[in-house]
């Protein structure tokens, strides 16, 4: 991707500023943060559920929740999603507390991830990808490439994929919840949670280097002279 980083590193006027990205590079930036906010909070709510009920459960959830937002502060990394997941975080536990219920508590966060379903799929629809949107903080794209007709579609296809998988993981989720018990809920949460999107997340990192990479887009395979050779992949 070496003329989308070449016009930002000349702006600034630092060589190597930008690096060109690689599904290693990119998931080893991204990659601790999603492991972090992705299966901690869940870990902590079931064992302060086992150790001594429910309230435990959400209060152990919540903690962790705000320490995990205090040192991706403290990193710098101050976007709309760790704040956004602080606030939902809240609010669910605020809906455990007047339901007193773990079912109630734990189908929160299914039923919002259906909504984002719904919402990469509208994002697709009407060109403005909300999977571009989020990979712009794993890789700083220029902001004039963003509104490229490739990235929209790049990022489209994206979009259209993680959202079924969002729909598809809701369902198998609110079906273990209506039929199973807490326990099996937290496997079924992990199995189609972290590793699953481990998976997804590296081909999606994968797909976007080699589409993007194409010596035909525009901004991406022009003037690679012009970066400096620690830019290379």
């Amino acid at each position: 991707m070496r003329g989308a980083v070449a016009a930002p590193a000349r702006r600034k006027g630092e060589a190597g500023s930008l690096t060109d990205p690689t599904v290693w590079s990119v998931l080893r930036s991204g990659l601790p943060g999603f492991l972090r906010e992705g299966f901690l909070p869940l870990a902590a709510f079931y064992a302060g559920l086992r150790v001594s009920g429910l309230e435990a459960g959400m209060a152990a959830a919540a903690l962790l929740s705000v320490v995990l937002y205090v040192y991706e502060r403290a990193a710098g990394r101050e976007g709309v999603l760790v704040r956004l997941s602080l606030a939902f975080v809240a609010v669910q536990t605020l809906v455990g507390m007047l339901s007193h219920s773990a079912v109630v508590y734990l189908a929160t966060p299914v039923l919002a991830n259906a909504a984002w379903g719904f919402v990469f799929l509208g994002s697709a629809a009407v060109r403005r990808p909300l999977a571009g949107a989020l990979a712009c903080a794993w890789y700083p794209f220029p902001r004039e490439f963003r509104e490229t007709a490739e990235f929209k579609r790049v990022y489209g296809v994206e979009s259209v994929v993680w959202g079924l998988y969002l729909l598809a993981r809701s369902a198998l989720r609110l079906l273990t919840l209506s039929h199973g018990t807490v326990g099996n809920y937290v496997v079924v949460a992990f199995l189609t949670g972290t590793p699953t999107m481990l998976v997804l997340l590296t081909w999606s990192i994968w797909y976007a280097i080699r589409q993007l990479s194409r010596p035909s887009n525009e901004g991406f395979a022009s003037e690679p002279e012009q970066v400096s050779a620690g830019d290379g992949v």
